[in-house]
């Protein structure tokens, strides 16, 4: 097991461990991570104790059926957003039983940067019922690298 595999094992056993003390559920809505969060979180044995749902929800498309994020929305301030990763949270527990949510959506690249949102360009969500927690991040390397600081930033046991 990689140093970074360890770490990634460690954050989701303190997730678990904060879930599972409050007897809290969780579901995740992914955009540029493709599911690494959740497949980060069932790699750990028992985590149906404590893990409800994954929606991949890579176009548009599928952040409105699959979670309701109004498509005026996308329209007005592009999926890479705050307005959007919010939604997607609150969506996720709407669509759910959850009673926590993990979102992200963000640019991984090489390419669909713009001066605006560059390359590494994340916005990801916490909800905890109804409070939701977002944060940009600004991640640099390439798009594996992008890839997997999101998924280490989405599971930072303080956000939940």
């Amino acid at each position: 097991m990689s140093k970074q595999e360890a770490n990634i094992e460690e954050l989701v056993q303190q997730l678990a461990a904060r879930l599972t003390e409050k007897g809290w559920m969780l579901a995740t809505a992914e955009s540029c991570t493709g599911g690494m969060i959740a497949a980060a979180c069932t790699d750990l044995a028992g985590s149906s104790q404590w893990f409800e749902r994954g929606f991949v929800t890579y176009s548009n498309e599928a952040k409105t059926e699959m979670l309701g994020v109004p498509a005026e929305l996308i329209a007005k301030h592009g999926a890479v957003s705050e307005e959007v990763v919010r939604a997607m949270a609150e969506g996720a527990i709407r669509h759910s039983r959850a009673q926590v949510s993990i979102a992200v959506t963000g640019i991984a690249g090489p390419g669909g940067g713009s001066v605006e949102k560059p390359v590494g360009t994340v916005w990801l969500a916490w909800s905890i019922n109804t409070l939701v927690h977002t944060q940009r991040m600004q991640f640099s390397g390439d798009r594996a690298s992008v890839r997997m600081q999101t998924l280490i930033q989405a599971l930072s046991p303080q956000q939940v």
